[in-house]
């Protein structure tokens, strides 16, 4: 009996640690008729709305919205921010969370990153999970931009990317997962060409495409 009480607190524990990261502002009303039928995500309390804008995923309108630091912390095209992606439809498509203070922090290991991903996808896209298949589960960096008084620095932020694909339509999927277990990435949908072996959906949640396609993002 005990063990199972220190199970049960062991659980409880870490469900509280990992929804307190997606804070209160919700970016989207939930919508009825939304395929995802997920909950909205929400932005942290620590960070502040700065753009909006209508963005052209695949061909597809959605919703491109930036959320920076309060503070004023590491602002900016290259800094941390907060971001998501809503379909026209209301589905999440995807969102970032890069954030300084999950830098150089022991990983979750493989096993434990893909229990998180499927916690996150019953959350936020629980219709990617019977047609999950997962190709890889490995580690993940992202670069961001430190301001400091003798010039900027670029930090590294790294997490388990847990990469599936979605078998009833064979498109691409995946969550990050960063330190202290809190997922950092996921986007979904995502076409893929063979002949080119990359992605060919555009990368509206990272800062350095956003600097190569300047033209597009305004």
């Amino acid at each position: 009996m005990q063990t199972i009480r220190r199970s049960l607190f062991s659980i409880l524990a870490l469900a509280a640690s990992f929804w307190a990261t997606l804070a209160i502002a919700q970016t989207q009303p939930p919508s009825p008729s939304s395929p995802s039928g997920g909950s909205p995500i929400t932005a942290p309390q620590t960070h502040r709305q700065t753009t909006k804008r209508t963005v052209s995923v695949d061909g597809a309108p959605s919703t491109l919205t930036r959320y920076e630091r309060r503070d004023g912390r590491n602002t900016g095209l290259g800094g941390e921010h907060f971001s998501t992606l809503i379909g026209a439809d209301g589905r999440l498509k995807g969102f970032a969370y890069l954030t300084l203070d999950g830098a150089g922090k022991p990983l979750p290991s493989r096993e434990r990153s893909e229990q998180i991903a499927r916690a996150f996808l019953r959350e936020f896209a629980p219709d990617l999970l019977p047609s999950m298949r997962i190709s890889s589960i490995a580690p993940h960096t992202e670069s961001i931009r430190v301001r400091r008084a003798g010039g900027d620095t670029a930090a590294q932020l790294t997490g388990m990317r847990v990469k599936a694909r979605n078998t009833s339509d064979g498109s691409w999927f995946w969550v990050t997962i960063g330190a202290d277990e809190t997922p950092i990435l996921f986007e979904r949908d995502l076409q893929w060409s063979n002949i080119r072996m990359r992605r060919t959906t555009e990368e509206w949640l990272y800062d350095r495409w956003l600097r190569e396609h300047a033209a597009r993002a305004q």
